[in-house]
């Protein structure tokens, strides 16, 4: 049974951060939660997006003043997007640096803009997307443009499920 996103904490705090995307669109809806991910869905018309989402199990320094922190999948199937990659940091980043996102071994390179940071080119998204749904979690790390380094630690339990249910639930 789907369930409307106020419903939910998690829910609550992904509906916030969203709110530029969503000020004309039908109402989020919970599509299911597997593990530490949630999946959602929003209709506005003929567009559909679609994401998974999680918040940090753990973020550091503790003392960092920052807004809410996620890191997304989302999908877009009307633009041919179906798996983004971006993380909201809580923060305003520091300009012309870079937000790294590790998965065991690997490390990806994100730019940021404003609070978020994006994948800058598709084959390396993709690569992060398979190592995120190999991976058991996921640090990023940033620095805000005060100066303040942060690594947030992202559980990656459920995200493939997530995944998987994203790809059925966004066509």
């Amino acid at each position: 049974m789907r369930k409307i996103i106020e419903t939910a904490p998690l829910a609550a705090l992904i509906v916030a951060s969203l709110l530029p995307l969503t000020a004309n669109a039908q109402a989020t809806t919970v599509e299911g939660t597997f593990g530490a991910w949630s999946l959602y869905a929003n209709e506005s018309g003929d567009a559909k997006l679609c994401f998974a989402a999680a918040t940090p199990s753990e973020k550091k320094p503790t003392t960092a003043n920052r807004g809410s922190t996620l890191l997304y999948v989302s999908a877009w199937p009307k633009d041919g997007i179906r798996s983004e990659v971006s993380v909201k940091l809580g923060y305003p980043v520091k300009p012309d640096s870079t937000v790294t996102v590790v998965v065991g071994t690997d490390t990806f390179s994100l730019f940021p803009k404003e609070e978020r940071a994006y994948v800058a080119d598709a084959t390396q998204e993709l690569k992060l997307v398979e190592a995120l749904k190999k991976g058991s979690k996921a640090d990023v790390t940033a620095t805000s443009a005060r100066g303040t380094e942060t690594t947030d630690t992202y559980t990656l339990s459920g995200l493939t499920q997530a995944l998987t249910e994203l790809g059925k639930t966004c066509k």
